[in-house]
């Protein structure tokens, strides 16, 4: 597959995507932080979602997988600063006034709109500031940088990736097509989506299943492969949106164009869930987690999840600790089938433990693996041929502080 990363990209890169960002004042730290988002497309699009797998769903939540269900969509409404979660009925009805008010400000119909919030649960949504916002807003085919911007909270950055595909050799010389993304997250992270919103758009043309089926395989290799905290939040939410404005073929499922869609939006997808980790809230390292030799494949992700999700190991590589033991015991206690006899793991390039049993390892080597920005451990489980990784940063004292303050 030509995949070419594009600079500076975001989700308007691809043809037919027009979005904004505006402050809307439902954050309370200052006009410099946009909060309320809007993302359309020109043309109806295919639509794909996946959402929270927390029962208590938030009213945003609710309303998108009504809409979503068609399978059809053609705009977004995001907001950061109220989750509009544990709402009751006024909190449901909010979220519809939201689709509401951006189909009409689209001339669109409020089924075909699907809206995400991100913020302090239990807040009732400020629909007078929702409303005045939604009326400064300016959608642009150059606004996919506000759009990510607005839909922060914690987050340091914007995180955001789009990639150009080339066409197949068989479709002939052209522009190919375009799929990009953007996220938020930084807490509340944790395997079955997180708190963090991702939205996704290409202008491929996408057999509407397929593009279901190809985003929940892309969001099981990277989002639910990140934790940041162990805590699943009830906003999640992914959405793809696929306008066919390449005008190439509709790539349609067990096809050559269908495998080399899914390499490019699972590369895609990964490259975002890596940019949530690696902005965990007060965090100094992204840890980089890959479990080989593993049974099965639900075995691999069950045994790599646990070790990024594991406080003490978090603790561990803040410390730059090479307390190996505490990696083991992740592994032990994942449901993974283990053979202890048989455990290996690496620190970076080091090799800490062998047939299950340490080495005499370099510890000042083993601790230079532990401090640099990025940390890698490996562990090979010697029963099979299947492998993953997971993502995870450390745990700071930064972290405890801030969360013990999160709503004062």
């Amino acid at each position: 597959m030509t995949m070419q990363i594009i600079a500076n990209g975001s989700v308007t890169t691809p043809r037919g995507f027009l979005a904004g960002g505006a402050y809307a004042g439902i954050k309370t730290h200052g006009a410099e932080k946009k909060d309320l988002a809007l993302l359309v497309s020109t043309a109806p699009c295919a639509a794909a979602a996946v959402f929270t797998t927390n029962k208590v769903k938030a009213a945003p939540v609710i309303v998108s997988q009504e809409h979503a269900a068609t399978g059809r969509a053609q705009a977004i409404i995001a907001n950061a600063g109220c989750a509009n979660a544990c709402t009751g009925p006024q909190g449901l009805a909010d979220a519809r006034e939201m689709a509401a008010l951006a189909a009409a400000k689209l001339h669109l119909s409020p089924q075909s709109v699907l809206v995400a919030s991100t913020g302090k649960i239990g807040m009732a949504m400020p629909m007078e500031k929702i409303r005045a916002g939604l009326h400064e807003l300016v959608v642009t085919p150059d606004g996919g940088h506000d759009f990510a911007q607005a839909i922060m909270t914690t987050d340091t950055r914007r995180k955001e990736i789009a990639v150009a595909i080339a066409p197949a050799p068989a479709a002939g010389a052209g522009p190919g097509y375009v799929i990009a993304g953007c996220c938020k997250g930084a807490g509340m992270i944790h395997p079955n989506m997180a708190t963090m919103l991702a939205f996704l758009t290409t202008d491929a043309a996408v057999e509407p299943a397929f593009l279901q089926t190809a985003l929940r395989h892309a969001a099981d290799l990277s989002f639910n492969m990140i934790s940041v905290d162990g805590d699943t939040s009830t906003n999640d939410t992914l959405i793809l949106l696929a306008n066919g404005q390449s005008h190439l073929p509709v790539i349609q499922p067990a096809t050559p164009e269908a495998h080399r869609f899914q390499s490019a939006l699972d590369f895609v997808c990964m490259d975002l869930a890596r940019a949530i980790a690696a902005d965990g809230e007060e965090a100094t390292r992204l840890i980089r987690v890959t479990v080989r030799g593993a049974a099965s494949l639900a075995d691999a992700r069950r045994a790599a999840r646990a070790v990024a999700a594991s406080n003490l190991t978090k603790c561990a590589v803040h410390g730059a600790d090479p307390n190996w033991g505490r990696i083991l015991c992740a592994v032990g206690y994942s449901g993974a089938q283990v053979n202890p006899d048989l455990l290996e793991c690496h620190i970076g390039d080091v090799l800490v433990v062998q047939n299950g049993t340490p080495t005499t390892f370099d510890h000042a080597a083993a601790r230079a693996a532990l401090s640099g920005s990025e940390v890698a451990i490996a562990v090979d489980l010697h029963l099979g041929e299947h492998c993953a990784t997971a993502w995870g940063c450390d745990l700071t004292e930064g972290y405890v502080r801030f969360n013990s303050e999160y709503t004062t």
